[in-house]
């Protein structure tokens, strides 16, 4: 099996049945495997060869989908990327993944129409043609929808998905179709997703977890996908109420944002059975907050990172009550975690050590780098670089990112709690800490705060207040006040922005 042959496999099965909606079009399993065949179709006919690369810079529409499934039945490679990228790092991955075919949408066409005078290659676009650009629609017009057979075994390329760079270039993450449907299976059992399931995508397809633990779970079982190529509270609720959808993933600012919508209390969310978030934790109070504003205890949280499919450990609903904060205590289906020191012994009970896990979601390789992709598979494990500790009930508690640890005057000091406790400070909106070079204690703690305007003596109030909060050691004794924290595309703060200020001042 590959993706390609699952979705012609449930176009059989289901021919009648609904496998795309958008607030405009509907499209059946059968409808949907027939558009993929057209548009393959019109890729060979432009050329295209198999294991050529090609970058899909779409929002999520049923353009990307079928995009996406006609690159795999082609036996091409695709490389999705995320709609809001800038210019610069769209050119940096065209280049660094060698894309020869690169596909856009008319919502996003303003932004990138130089690229056509920069690079070399296909470009095609929805909408009508334009200079160097073919139109989507034109070319499937062209072409029939007889069936493309494509017979990859599940070790062939499938995909690479680049890294969000937060400490430097990104990474392209390569995946094959056995890693893209192992993860899947994990999510349709973990999620206990079926044929009347209906999957609410809104986070960017672009991004493995929405793609793979949804997008191609949903398609392994033959559910539904309501496809929206932008997230708002608003729309949430509406496609939630009015396709009664039953599983959404988002991130935690997504919960947040649509518990504090006005009129969440009077849209019916009962159809909705997995409400699932990950990338950050949320803490008790946001818990429960958000339970009691969407009327339900069937919170998820899942950990995984990019390069393990993603795979990793999920905390269950019941389990929020008292580990609310935690990934949980197991990893999940076709998944093996554990947590070891610097000499990959397995850590203690509250010992801090770097989570590593195996199994045959994780990623072939980085692209083009044997290095990095040295560095991070040891011994058939993934090693994350995030370092954690599990407690004596055997949940695991994130504590940081390996490379964000300050070591000050001999001693470790993880950003993330000190962060966290300042966003429980009143006025503090946004912060993040960095260590800086210190001539005696080798680094020191410096934290960037974005703040409502009410304090007037920032690092006087700051210090006061994490007197209250954090030991002596790990306050920081820098300060210094921020209009806005430097993010990416997805929203992840880019803290080799703020060291590479302080390094250039």
């Amino acid at each position: 099996m590959n993706l390609s042959e699952l979705l012609a496999y449930q176009s059989r099965k289901y021919p009648l049945k609904e496998g795309l909606i958008t607030p405009t079009s509907r499209l059946t399993y059968k409808e949907w495997n027939f558009k993929v065949n057209q548009f393959a179709h019109a890729l060979r006919s432009l050329g295209i060869q198999p294991a050529d690369k090609v970058m899909i810079h779409m929002p999520n529409t049923i353009e990307f989908v079928i995009s996406y499934f006609a690159v795999h039945r082609v036996g091409a490679i695709a490389v999705p990327v995320n709609a809001r990228l800038i210019n610069s790092e769209l050119s940096y991955i065209f280049d660094h993944s060698d894309t020869t075919f690169f596909l856009t949408h008319e919502l996003l066409f303003e932004q990138v129409t130089d690229l056509v005078h920069e690079k070399k290659g296909t470009f095609i676009k929805t909408g009508s043609a334009t200079d160097y650009w073919l139109s989507f629609e034109e070319l499937m017009s062209n072409e029939s929808g007889t069936e493309i057979v494509n017979t990859a075994e599940e070790d062939t390329e499938a995909s690479i998905l680049y890294t969000s760079g937060t400490t430097g270039k990104p990474k392209g993450v390569v995946f094959t179709h056995r890693n893209i449907l192992t993860v899947s299976r994990m999510m349709a059992v973990e999620m206990e997703m079926k044929p009347s399931s209906r999957m609410l995508h809104m986070m960017p397809l672009s991004h493995s977890a929405p793609l793979h633990l949804f997008m191609a779970a949903g398609t392994y079982v033959g559910a539904a996908h309501i496809l929206a190529p932008s997230f708002s509270p608003e729309l949430l609720l509406e496609l939630a109420s009015s396709e009664r959808t039953t599983h959404f993933f988002g991130a935690p600012v997504a919960y947040l944002l649509t518990a504090k919508h006005p009129k969440v209390t009077e849209i019916d969310l009962s159809w909705m059975k997995y409400w699932v978030y990950g990338g950050a934790p949320l803490s008790r109070s946001e818990v429960q907050f958000i339970q009691e504003q969407l009327d339900t205890e069937q919170l998820y949280c899942v950990y995984g990172l990019t390069e393990a499919g993603p795979n990793g450990s999920l905390l269950l609903p019941l389990e929020h009550d008292e580990k609310a904060g935690s990934i949980g205590q197991r990893a999940a289906l076709n998944c093996e975690m554990k947590v070891v020191d610097d000499q990959g012994n397995e850590a203690g009970i509250d010992e801090v050590g770097e989570i590593i896990l195996r199994g045959e979601g994780t990623m072939k390789g980085y692209y083009k780098d044997e290095v990095k992709t040295k560095e991070a598979l040891k011994d058939g494990w993934l090693y994350t670089g995030d370092l954690a500790q599990r407690d004596q009930d055997g949940f695991y508690w994130v504590v940081d990112r390996k490379k964000d640890i300050i070591i000050s005057g001999g001693s470790n000091v993880y950003p993330r709690e000190i962060e966290d406790a300042l966003l429980r400070h009143p006025h503090v909106q946004d912060v993040a800490v960095i260590g800086v070079p210190h001539p005696d204690w080798g680094e020191t703690v410096k934290a960037f705060i974005v703040q409502d305007g009410t304090m007037n003596h920032l690092a006087e109030e700051c210090k006061e207040y994490l007197r209250q909060e954090i030991a002596d050691y790990k306050i920081p004794k820098l300060y210094e006040e921020i209009s806005e924290l430097p993010r990416n595309a997805t929203g992840k703060l880019m803290k080799n922005q703020l060291r590479d200020q302080i390094h250039n001042r």
